[in-house]
């Protein structure tokens, strides 16, 4: 990894839909492809109720007929499988150029595993990966999955971190396809816990586990 601290900008909202953060993050990668030398970006939000498909999810692990449903549904290109966001879960979108990092997927995931690893750590939770699986477990219980796309070596997609959100919503899915572990949330485990709080000590590990000096900034997209 480069020894020096690279300058990442640092934007963080409240709740976003879906869409919206999806072209910022497209028109981001756009600009880096054109434009390699243009600073790391680190978005933190939230998402109204919205069921996500990596680009080769199956549908089998809908539990509900996406054509004739109340639930908004959207495939896209990151990997993985189907995985529900909402209000309550701090979900992560590093637009990062790996050229200045490792070019090496394996480690990024690694890396944003990390990440989420030291935020549940500071709060006595021990975060744990599974063997062969991505996310981040705590007592058998999945509290973050990650689903990612790179283009070029620029990143996009990310992390989802169940704060606290409504966890009725993945009982109609198999979230990430796995059937035979459960999702969880911070809350469960330490109710009365802030996602603004969380949104901080994820600021925090971000900035250590990359090497870089985060700045706060007003995304222009």
């Amino acid at each position: 990894m480069n020894s020096k601290r690279r300058v990442c900008h640092l934007y963080e909202r409240g709740v976003v839909p879906y869409a919206i953060a999806h072209s910022w993050q497209q028109s981001l990668v756009a600009e880096r492809r054109q434009n390699p030398d243009l600073e790391d970006v680190l978005i933190l939000l939230e998402h109204p109720p919205i069921y996500t498909l990596g680009q080769g999810a199956t549908l089998d692990f809908l539990k509900f007929d996406a054509t004739q449903s109340e639930w908004e549904v959207v495939r896209v290109e990151r990997g993985g499988e189907v995985t529900y966001h909402c209000p309550g879960q701090l979900v992560g979108y590093p637009i990062l150029n790996l050229h200045t990092y490792q070019k090496d997927l394996h480690w990024y995931l690694r890396q944003l595993e990390e990440v989420l690893i030291r935020v549940l750590a500071a709060y006595g939770l021990q975060g744990e990966r599974v063997p062969g699986l991505t996310g981040v477990w705590v007592e058998g219980k999945k509290l973050a999955a990650i689903g990612i796309k790179v283009s070029r070596w620029i990143t996009m997609h990310g992390f989802a971190l169940n704060v606290c959100p409504d966890m009725s919503g993945f009982e109609r899915i198999v979230p990430c396809g796995i059937v035979d572990k459960p999702v969880g949330s911070m809350e469960q485990f330490i109710p009365g816990i802030q996602l603004e709080d969380v949104r901080e000590q994820v600021a925090i590990a971000f900035a250590e586990v990359f090497n870089v000096h985060l700045v706060q900034v007003d995304l222009e997209v």
